[in-house]
């Protein structure tokens, strides 16, 4: 996707840095011979690594998909702090290598706390360089919704994933709308849009997984090309989307935590969108939330120590 120019746009050649483990060089030599092969014109070059400094060197975007995941009878502790030591040394590769201007995504989970882990150990790569991804739950509201309205997904606009990438994420339609019209009034079921849209929503990755036996690969591929696509290249006038940025206490959500918002992109920069009203059901899922992130950056606070 990268290489056809879903990420970047259809004029930009990019050279692709992929890194991978020592036991997956390999199949990673593979994946290299397999982009040869498709002779794509945008690839303009390719260094496949398993040394984090070279695949790390000049980077520009940094899309970061290595994560351990929770296995069974494992404790959240375990997985946090297996984490923790990746993104400890990968944060330190991208401060020494990296170029001065790399945006960097995070999508391996939890992916809130490894982006937060992230920039405490790149301080140089400013604040609003670094992301998680939300993007995915956004366009899963947006397809649960055009779904249920039997529109197309593009007519659904402004929905909002706040919070974090996990089970206590709060898919909000409050602000939203369907060919221009409020989702709750286009909808009209606002006990499916309190319950079974926002659960739907919640456990999609779940389900996913049940179903495959794998987590989510295209669509999360998919909107990682859309999350930096919209950050690179601009938001479309009167819309936003959903990213994990730094709060700068907005919406009343402590500073300092790797949160989702409603944001909008220019010149390469996100600002979140501001002055929205939020109401009583919102605030309390909101809040909840963000409890969970607090939770978890003091569990990887003690990960560290």
């Amino acid at each position: 996707m990268i290489a056809r120019g879903a990420m970047l746009g259809p004029n930009q050649p990019v050279i692709l840095h992929m890194l991978d483990i020592e036991p997956a060089a390999e199949a990673l030599k593979g994946v290299k011979m397999e982009l040869m092969d498709a002779a794509l014109p945008l690839l303009r070059g390719i260094v496949a690594s398993t040394d984090v400094a070279e695949a790390c060197k000049g980077v520009n975007i940094a899309v970061m998909l290595g994560g351990f995941p929770r296995k069974e009878g494992m404790e959240r502790k375990d997985v946090m702090s297996k984490n923790v030591s990746i993104y400890k040394a990968q944060a330190s590769a991208l401060e020494k290598h990296a170029a001065a201007d790399c945006k960097v995504l995070v999508v391996a989970n939890p992916a809130n706390t490894n982006a937060l882990i992230l920039k405490e150990f790149a301080p140089s790569i400013p604040d609003k360089n670094i992301t998680c991804l939300t993007r995915l739950d956004h366009n899963r509201a947006l397809a649960q919704i055009a779904e249920r309205t039997k529109v197309h997904v593009s007519e659904v606009k402004n929905v909002i994933i706040w919070g974090n990438h996990s089970s206590t994420q709060y898919p909000d339609v409050n602000h939203a709308t369907v060919q221009d019209k409020p989702v709750r009034e286009a909808v009209s079921d606002d006990e499916w849009l309190n319950n079974e849209f926002i659960s739907t929503v919640q456990q999609r990755g779940a389900a996913i997984i049940k179903a495959r036996k794998l987590s989510s690969a295209l669509s999360a591929a998919s909107s990682a090309c859309d999350h930096v696509r919209d950050w690179v290249l601009g938001t479309p006038k009167g819309s936003w989307v959903s990213m994990g940025v730094y709060s700068d206490g907005s919406y009343g959500i402590q500073p300092g935590l790797i949160y989702s918002f409603p944001v909008t992109c220019e010149k390469g920069g996100w600002s979140i969108v501001q002055g929205l009203e939020i109401d009583a059901f919102s605030r309390d899922k909101m809040d909840k939330t963000a409890q969970e992130l607090i939770e978890e950056k003091e569990l990887a606070k003690s990960c560290l120590n």
